[in-house]
């Protein structure tokens, strides 16, 4: 089993670092934030039992190195990335798992690339985020309002999203306190996962130019169309951002795709479920 941290030097000179974990078929691994290493996947609820994970730190995480230009963190660029990757591993297709924000570089990359994609796998992510997402996400957390991390979580939530962080540190606090409305429940397994990631300081350049420029009008859904790729999408039923109206939204749009709800699950499947993501994963893949 290796557990090597390897990388590559992309065509405009960065380092692209990724992990290798397990044995098996090869599963190309893309976490999200944006701005977060692929640290905090871990081994996706043991699936390197089974497969080898190459897990990413995308551009500007981990140790992985950032573009000069700080606004080069558009969704075309990160799955250029994992094209680059792809011809460093020696394959001419891949298999590739995107969770949350790498969901979105997942359907970006297929849709343009679809002869380099054997399966897709779409975890806890959304084609956009409209009202229908939005009234969604209000009513979920309204459900955690006398949760004693309610006020300070809610806060922190929407200090991030209106911007007010200057440095990666700070950034890195706001989502610490914010995540607990990311789990169905969140108590001290959860907790001890959360700082289990404390030392993983994330990239603010990249999750600031998302918020600004890409969250509020991005929709990936005329992309959605040109996915040939058998797809799996995948989320938690009690995930307040990317849960099922979210899902349905992305298998509504695709043409061979098998979806799964994981109940008692929120965006930390691999997490919170880790039994029932890995049977999904492994069942879509060796069908």
């Amino acid at each position: 089993m290796t557990h090597a941290k390897q990388s590559l030097t992309t065509a405009d000179g960065r380092m692209l670092a990724y992990r290798r974990v397990g044995s098996g078929p090869i599963l190309v691994c893309h976490g999200g934030g944006p701005g977060f290493s692929g640290l905090y996947l871990q081994d996706l609820a043991g699936l390197d039992r089974r497969l080898e994970l190459i897990l990413l730190d995308p551009r500007g995480t981990g140790a992985s190195d950032r573009p000069a230009d700080p606004r080069a963190y558009a969704i075309e660029d990160y799955s250029n990335d994992v094209d680059e990757l792809r011809e460093h591993l020696g394959l001419e297709r891949i298999n590739l798992l995107g969770h949350s924000h790498g969901g979105v570089i997942a359907m970006d990359y297929a849709a343009r690339f679809p002869d380099r994609v054997d399966r897709v796998i779409l975890a806890s992510t959304l084609a956009r985020f409209a009202q229908e997402q939005v009234d969604a996400m209000k009513a979920a957390m309204a459900t955690k309002a006398s949760e004693p991390w309610y006020d300070d979580a809610r806060a922190a939530l929407e200090a991030e999203q209106k911007g007010e962080f200057e440095t990666d540190a700070e950034l890195g606090e706001l989502a610490i306190r914010e995540f607990p409305f990311y789990f169905a429940t969140y108590g001290d397994a959860e907790r001890a996962y959360l700082e289990s990631l404390r030392d993983d300081v994330p990239n603010a350049d990249t999750l600031r130019y998302f918020n600004q420029e890409i969250f509020e009008t991005y929709d990936l859904r005329p992309q959605l169309e040109q996915i040939t790729a058998p797809t799996l999408v995948v989320t938690g039923e009690l995930d307040f951002i990317t849960g099922p109206v979210c899902a349905n939204e992305i298998e509504h749009s695709l043409r061979d795709v098998r979806k799964v709800l994981i109940p008692g699950s929120g965006h930390f499947v691999f997490v919170e479920a880790p039994e029932a993501f890995r049977r999904a994963v492994l069942d879509f893949l060796e069908a």
